[in-house]
């Protein structure tokens, strides 16, 4: 990117298929609600003196809430602040700096750059005009852009080959959940906004990278977790071709085994180690009964009784018989559960299926058919 003071909306395409390194002049809790992946958060003011600064303005007016602004920051304060952005943009010579809106705290903080013989281009309009232009951009993809969907029941493995993929967007991966009631992160999952942030992102190195190629997503509901796939994606993706994924239910029940109970215990334990906490059993044993209780209501209180007292088995037997047991409250659910409701889903959109195969005829498909 060339180097200006500041950055109009007609370069936002290469400043952000490009992944720029930027700074967020803004404070915590304002970055903590919506961010882009390539910035970091460098406050000009912290969350209290912001809180300080906007009880003045509506008290005194704007220019005794910038002049409270000055007396805050201000002396070794401000000198700290200002080094931090220019360790940023020694390691990242071509990082770009943004407030909320483009406005007062940008400029100070160019300015101030400017001052130490640092120049620095800042964003016009600041994260809210990164944020519509992403919105508009992730709504004309919607409308424009060829999806096909990667479906087929749980445990066939679609995430792995959706990551193998070049023209693939892991909607999952973006929305830290694997989709199911199993599939809760240790970690929290990214605010609504980050996740459409992050959505609209790849759309748009998708369409700088591989113009014109159909995209891949997994099929997914709505709801990810606790997030939601933006309703202009979510009507886009209802009238995608399917392609299925065909696996044996002894293949599908080894493979949520895998990723359900023994990685998942692993991660379990290593979470709770790196939080010095001594948990890791108990959370682990917490998670599996709390997921299969989320899913009690479609089950019926006497096949989740069933099913709990086969897993609370496993539980206690898991050290002895190398958590083997597992696989019959595992087998139990998905032929109970998932793979009827699956099945009813998919009779509904039978007519949209364009290839249905085994793992490695559907990546041959898909390879061939981008």
């Amino acid at each position: 990117m060339k180097h200006t003071d500041v950055i109009i909306s007609a370069a936002y395409t290469e400043l952000l298929s490009q992944r720029t390194p930027m700074i967020d002049v803004r404070a915590p809790v304002e970055f903590a609600k919506g961010s882009l992946p390539s910035a970091v958060n460098l406050p000009f003011i912290n969350d209290e003196e912001r809180h300080l600064i906007g009880i003045c303005y509506k008290e005194k007016g704007q220019q005794a809430a910038i002049d409270l602004g000055h007396q805050l920051v201000n002396g070794d304060n401000k000198k700290g602040r200002v080094r931090a952005w220019q360790q940023f943009i020694e390691r990242h010579p071509t990082a770009v700096l943004y407030c909320a809106r483009g406005g007062l705290r940008s400029q100070l903080s160019q300015q101030w750059l400017a001052e130490s013989s640092i120049d620095c281009p800042r964003i016009e309009g600041g994260y809210k005009s990164l944020r519509t232009f992403l919105l508009h951009y992730l709504d004309e993809s919607c409308r424009t852009e060829t999806f096909t969907l990667l479906s087929g029941m749980t445990g066939t493995g679609k995430t792995d080959i959706i990551k193998t993929l070049n023209t693939s967007i892991d909607l999952e991966g973006h929305a830290n959940h694997k989709g199911s009631s199993f599939g809760r992160p240790l970690t929290e999952q990214p605010t609504q906004g980050d996740f459409e942030n992050n959505i609209a992102l790849a759309l748009l190195q998708m369409r700088e990278n591989h113009p014109g190629q159909r995209i891949i997503l997994e099929d997914e509901s709505r709801n990810i977790g606790g997030r939601h796939l933006p309703e202009v994606l979510n009507v886009a993706m209802a009238a995608s071709d399917m392609v299925v994924i065909d696996l044996s239910v002894e293949e599908r029940i080894e493979k949520l085994w895998q990723e359900y109970v023994v990685e998942r215990y692993a991660d379990t334990i290593a979470h709770h180690q790196d939080q010095h906490e001594t948990s890791g059993e108990d959370a682990f044993s917490d998670y599996l009964i709390d997921s299969l209780l989320r899913v009690k209501k479609r089950l019926g209180s006497q096949r989740t009784n069933e099913i709990l007292a086969l897993m609370k088995a496993a539980i206690q037997r898991q050290h002895t018989d190398n958590f083997s047991s597992h696989k019959d409250w595992l087998r139990a659910i998905t032929v109970d559960y998932y793979d009827p409701m699956y099945l009813y889903q998919l009779e509904k959109r039978k007519d949209r299926v364009v290839f249905r195969g085994d793992h490695q005829s559907v990546i041959q498909w898909l390879q061939e058919n981008t």
